[in-house]
């Protein structure tokens, strides 16, 4: 059974949300990324961080995106939802998002990679409308081996 839809509000991440965007990848993937490495990207005039709150409880962290624009084309960096919040139309909240930022920063192309393994992620990705473009062979490093990514691509109008 899915849970219901909640609503989540997306905002601009700052600075300050490095360490708690931090937190929650490290939850989500096996390689988690540090808050400096997150508070970088923050500060590139390229990258945009957006991250999802819930109202309850206290405008809690419920996922974050990162989505880098450089000329025509855009790349989505990271995204991550809290589990609390998966299968609540978060996900798809923060993807839609960052196309959005996206389309206004100029991009005509929003392109991601994602673990053959993620079965949601590449439900969802198929369902907004993203392409396969490539497979990069034992690219990411898993408790269990080695997993393929899959490149996908999606035009942006």
């Amino acid at each position: 059974m899915s849970r219901p839809a909640t609503s989540a509000s997306i905002v601009r991440a700052t600075a300050g949300d490095a360490e708690p965007i931090a937190a929650l990848h490290a939850t989500l993937f096996e390689t988690p990324w540090s808050p400096e490495t997150f508070a970088l990207m923050l500060a590139r005039d390229t990258v945009t961080g957006l991250i999802a709150r819930q109202p309850q409880p206290e405008a809690a962290l419920a996922g974050f995106a990162f989505v880098q624009v450089i000329l025509d084309e855009a790349e989505l960096m990271s995204i991550g939802v809290a589990a609390a919040a998966q299968r609540r139309g978060v996900g798809r909240a923060l993807v839609q998002a960052a196309l959005m930022q996206a389309a206004a920063s100029g991009a005509r192309a929003l392109h991601l990679e994602v673990a053959t393994t993620n079965v949601a992620a590449c439900g969802l990705y198929q369902r907004l409308g993203f392409q396969q473009v490539g497979v990069r062979r034992g690219y990411y490093a898993m408790r269990n081996g080695r997993v393929d990514a899959l490149l996908l691509r999606v035009e942006i109008s």
